[in-house]
C-alpha cells in the first residue's frame, strides 16, 4: 500500500524556515500504532493525518512519541496541501479534531487559523523549572489548559539566550514550556520546549499562541499583535484575540511530495 506524503514549512515565507510538518491524506483511518510509526519515521515535530468526513475533515496530529490534541503549524501545513495541491476551493476548511472544531481560511498568501483561546492562570512554579531552563528569575509563571507552563522574562535577549537542560526539563509534568517576553520589534517573542513529548525545541508553535495571545493582548492593551518565535529556524505570526477565540495567520512553503510504502 502506498500513501501520499507532503512536507511543508509553516509560519514562514522562506523555505528552510518556520516549522516543518508532514501531511498524510488518508481515505480511511490507519491504526494509531501505524500513524505513530509513520510520525516516528518522519522524525518531525508533528505529522498530520486527515480523512474527509462529509463537508468537513477529521484531523489528527502525532509527534514522534505521542498523539497530541492541538497543533497549529501542522494545521497550516494541511490547509496548504488541501488548497494548493488537492483542489480545495471553498472559502474555509472545517477540521474536526480532539480540540473541537477548528477552521482555516486562505487570505492571499496567508493561512488564518481560528482556535479556542487558552487564558493562562496563576500556578505555582514546578520545582526545578527555572533552573532547568537556565533562568535566574521570571516575571511570572502561569499555566494554560493545554498543560503548558508560560514563563515570562524581562527581555527578548533573555529568551534568545536560553540553553535549557532538556533531559532535566523532561521531568517537568507538562506538555511543554513556553518562554516569552515583550519583543524589540515584534509585539512579543517566544520559544517552546517540549522534551516530554519528544520535541526538545519546536521551531514555531501555533498551539502555544492560544496561550500567548490572550496574555499579551491584556498586557499590551490591544487585540491585534505581531509575534515572532525566535527559535533557530524562526517564524512569524499575525495574531488576533476575538473574545474566546484566537486567530493566527502565517504563510507556508511546500518542501516535498512523495509516497510512503506500507506492507
Amino acid at each position: 500500500m502506498t500513501l501520499p506524503i507532503y512536507q511543508v514549512d509553516a509560519f514562514t515565507a522562506q523555505l528552510f524556515k518556520g516549522n516543518p510538518a508532514a501531511v498524510v491524506p488518508l481515505e480511511s483511518w490507519l491504526s494509531k500504532e501505524e500513524m505513530l510509526h509513520i510520525a516516528a519515521e518522519n522524525n518531525l515535530a508533528e505529522t498530520a493525518f486527515f480523512v474527509k468526513s462529509g463537508v468537513d475533515y477529521e484531523l489528527k496530529w502525532f509527534t514522534p512519541l505521542v498523539e497530541i490534541d492541538l497543533c497549529g503549524h501542522a494545521t497550516v501545513a494541511t490547509a496548504k496541501v488541501l488548497y494548493d495541491h488537492l483542489g480545495y476551493s471553498e472559502s474555509e476548511i472545517r477540521f474536526q479534531t480532539n480540540s473541537g472544531l477548528l477552521t482555516v481560511r486562505k487570505d492571499g498568501k496567508k493561512y488564518t487559523l481560528n482556535f479556542p483561546a487558552n487564558v493562562p492562570y496563576a500556578e505555582s512554579t514546578p520545582e526545578g523549572l527555572l533552573e532547568y531552563l537556565g533562568v535566574g528569575k521570571a516575571l511570572e509563571v502561569l499555566k494554560g489548559r493545554t498543560n503548558d507552563y508560560l514563563v515570562v522574562l524581562e527581555s527578548e535577549a533573555e529568551v534568545a539566550a536560553l540553553t535549557p537542560d532538556f533531559r532535566a526539563l523532561k521531568s517537568v509534568n507538562a506538555r511543554g514550556i513556553i518562554v516569552t517576553a515583550k519583543g524589540d520589534e515584534a509585539d512579543f517573542v517566544s520559544r517552546f520546549f517540549g522534551p516530554a513529548v519528544g520535541v526538545d525545541e519546536d521551531p514555531v508553535t501555533g498551539s502555544a499562541h492560544t496561550v500567548l495571545v490572550p496574555y499579551w493582548a491584556e498586557k499590551l492593551g490591544k487585540s491585534e499583535l505581531f509575534a515572532r518565535q525566535i527559535s533557530k529556524r524562526g517564524g512569524e505570526l499575525w495574531v488576533k484575540l476575538l473574545g474566546n477565540r484566537v486567530e493566527m495567520s502565517g504563510e507556508a512553503v511546500m518542501y516535498l511530495k512523495g509516497e510512503i510504502f506500507l506492507p
